[in-house]
């Protein structure tokens, strides 16, 4: 049994909210999608990224074969438009079945896993993690650096040849939580404040995410911020 909780926010500085999501314990998906371009060409990109994943899954593709799909039809959408404006959009998703979980991602929204502790399944595609990768910069330097949002992965934008679609997977336990969450919660919470939220089991997942919502707006609400917490029964 899956006990999910979902929400999302334009946040305190934005106009319009370009994170779009999906949460079908049936399905077993869970995914967020964060979009880019301005024009309201993020708005499409994202709900693009989002159908065309949730199609291939309902088709029995794999989570990355659906992914790549998805990069494919943004890209396809993007030359309708006689602008030079990007259309891209991140993904991260996570498929739970009996088997066990599988999560891809492209770009900087997150996968979080919680057993008795936080634990960040995903690593960020963006030019601030290779910094840190390459022992340029620390994790404190790159919280504040300011190139931390620009991307080196995005569907839709990078090339289909150069796209690197990341993914895990693992088995299943009880008690085990995976929070989905696009860079609107991260750039305004800390992992040991979103730990202490999604490890309550005084509360449910969707308390929980009420909570993760006004912490982020608290802290300033500078992005558009979506966030999914699914937990196992």
């Amino acid at each position: 049994m899956i006990e999910f909780g979902h929400g999302t926010h334009v946040g305190l500085r934005r106009t319009r909210n370009e994170d779009t999501y999906y949460a079908d314990a049936a399905l077993g998906l869970f995914l967020v999608a964060d979009g880019m371009g301005g024009h309201q060409h993020g708005e499409v990109a994202s709900a693009l990224a989002r159908d065309a994943v949730v199609e291939g899954v309902r088709r029995a593709q794999p989570l990355v074969e659906a992914i790549q799909n998805a990069a494919a039809t943004v890209i396809k959408r993007a030359q309708r438009y006689d602008d030079a404006l990007p259309m891209g959009s991140t993904m991260a998703a996570i498929r739970i079945s009996e088997q066990g979980y599988e999560v891809a991602w492209v770009g900087d929204s997150r996968i979080y896993q919680w057993k008795n502790g936080l634990r960040q399944i995903s690593h960020d595609h963006s030019l601030v993690q290779n910094l840190v990768k390459a022992g340029v910069i620390d994790e404190s330097q790159a919280k504040r650096h300011p190139q931390r949002n620009v991307l080196t992965q995005a569907l839709g934008i990078t090339a289909p040849g150069q796209l690197h679609i990341s993914m895990a997977k693992g088995s299943l336990s009880p008690g085990m939580s995976f929070l989905v969450c696009s860079d609107g919660l991260t750039e305004e919470v800390g992992d040991e404040t979103i730990a202490s939220i999604v490890g309550r089991e005084d509360l449910a997942a969707q308390e929980c995410i009420d909570h993760l919502l006004l912490a982020a707006l608290d802290h300033g609400g500078s992005d558009n911020v979506t966030a999914i917490l699914a937990r196992m029964r």
